[in-house]
């Protein structure tokens, strides 16, 4: 096998890639139940698809990392050289000289030693506007691809106005790319269903309308694969849960004494060097950052708090697989019906200026509220009961329960057998020994 194109469907459950909506994904060969990483989240589940590795060992513990020598958290960072570990494309090329590979949106994808890349990287002008692009090799490629299709929008890949109209960019984008270059391994990254899955909800009848959309995409990728002699694989990087309330563990850690903010003209920010412990919240998981000798009081005070379903330490960070120096003291698991929001104010007035706006860098957590707008304030709602989908969590995890699986925690896959293997390996951790082994037939 010369080429392959691996698409990345954000958020498709099992059960909705089987249904009669997803006609061209359920038609696929090869489709199978897929159990995601852990954490069940977009750079985490990324990272484990193309290294194999659980976040103990790749160290992408989430969507944001905390750094504890600057005392800052940071989401959505792009650096290739941030995953340990070998990707699946560095041990093809390793074995195959002359291999190539294209990268369209996936996380940490700058730097990561392919041949081909296009990752949004809007510049932020000194007064304050935003210029949407894309950051791209080889040289020149973005330019290229914009004259052809339009510049990206990047209003329509985050935000209120997220919708299909991204996912239609990127995936004609992959198009250009495989026929202009010819990769072996093309990866494209299709986030369109994940915006309505966390406004409505996977249980919405609407989702199935959204998902037709996908579909079609998907539908347009296949035949310009087959074209061009290419294999498709079909997979999703996780699986959403319906959910009816968020948990807010700052709020807790704050009321307990631990977390500490500074007022500038009226607003509260938090204060990390002041905190004796603080969460990184991000949808159902939440690392918890605490100085020697407050890990037991942060604890204490986290137990038994609604929505908490499990608290994480030493020992049962190692059983989930995420026992890496990244990693929280603590790693707090939400129940499957509640997710994390990073809010630490108790009176909206002193909400921090970035709260009420599109911010995915200053929030030290993620924050889908940005998905809607309040049209009476102008400005991004703080209300996260708007919230209606989320996920994280991952099979109960896949390390300790193997059998009696809720098939909606499921992710998706499908493709063609591969040589060396049977194809019914049933853990995200096998796809990047899958994706070598087809090189092999």
């Amino acid at each position: 096998m010369d080429s392959v194109v691996v698409a990345i469907i954000a958020g498709l459950p099992w059960s909705l890639g089987r249904s009669p909506e997803a006609a061209v994904i359920s038609s696929l060969p090869g489709a199978r139940p897929l159990a995601p990483a852990f954490p069940a989240l977009t750079c985490p589940a990324q990272a484990t698809l193309t290294t194999g590795a659980p976040a103990a060992r790749h160290g992408i513990v989430a969507n944001g990392l905390f750094d504890r020598d600057y005392l800052r958290v940071s989401f959505w960072e792009q650096s290739g050289r941030l995953v340990q570990g070998t990707r699946v494309w560095q041990d093809l090329k390793a074995r195959k000289p002359g291999f190539t590979t294209a990268l369209l949106f996936l996380q940490n994808s700058i730097g990561a030693g392919v041949d081909a890349v296009v990752t949004p990287a809007p510049v932020h002008r000194a007064d304050g506007s935003i210029v949407s692009s894309c950051y791209a090799r080889p040289r020149g490629l973005y330019e290229e691809l914009a004259a052809k299709l339009g510049p990206f929008d990047l209003a329509g890949y985050w935000g209120p106005m997220a919708s299909i109209k991204s996912s239609r960019w990127i995936a004609a984008a992959a198009r250009e790319v495989f026929l202009k270059l010819r990769p072996n391994l093309l990866f494209v990254y299709l986030p369109h269903l994940d915006y309505p899955l966390q406004r409505l909800g996977p249980d919405s009848p609407a989702i199935r309308d959204e998902l037709k959309l996908v579909d079609s995409l998907v539908g347009e990728i296949r035949d310009w694969s087959r074209a061009g002699g290419a294999e498709l694989v079909v997979l999703s990087d996780y699986a959403m849960t319906q959910v009816s309330g968020a948990v807010m563990p700052n709020r807790i850690l704050r009321e307990a004494g631990l977390l500490e903010v500074r007022e500038v003209d009226g607003r509260e920010y938090l204060d990390v060097a002041a905190s004796a412990a603080f969460a990184m919240a991000d949808h159902q998981v939440a690392h918890v950052y605490a100085r020697a000798g407050a890990v037991a009081a942060a604890r204490a005070a986290l137990g038994g708090a609604p929505g908490i379903e499990r608290i994480l330490g030493g020992p049962e960070k190692a059983e989930y697989g995420i026992d890496h120096p990244r990693s929280g003291d603590l790693v707090l698991l939400s129940s499957t019906d509640r997710w994390f929001a990073y809010y630490w104010w108790h009176d909206d007035a002193k909400a921090p200026d970035f709260a009420r706006t599109v911010d995915i860098h200053r929030k030290p957590g993620y924050d889908p509220c940005e998905l809607f707008f309040d049209p009476a304030a102008r400005a991004i709602p703080l209300d996260p009961s708007l919230v209606k989908g989320s996920h994280g969590l991952a099979p109960r995890p896949v390390c300790v329960q193997r059998t009696g699986r809720d098939e909606r925690e499921m992710a998706f896959i499908a493709g063609p057998p591969a040589h060396r293997r049977d194809g019914e390996f049933s853990e995200a951790g096998g796809v990047a020994g899958y994706l070598s082994d087809l090189f092999t037939t």
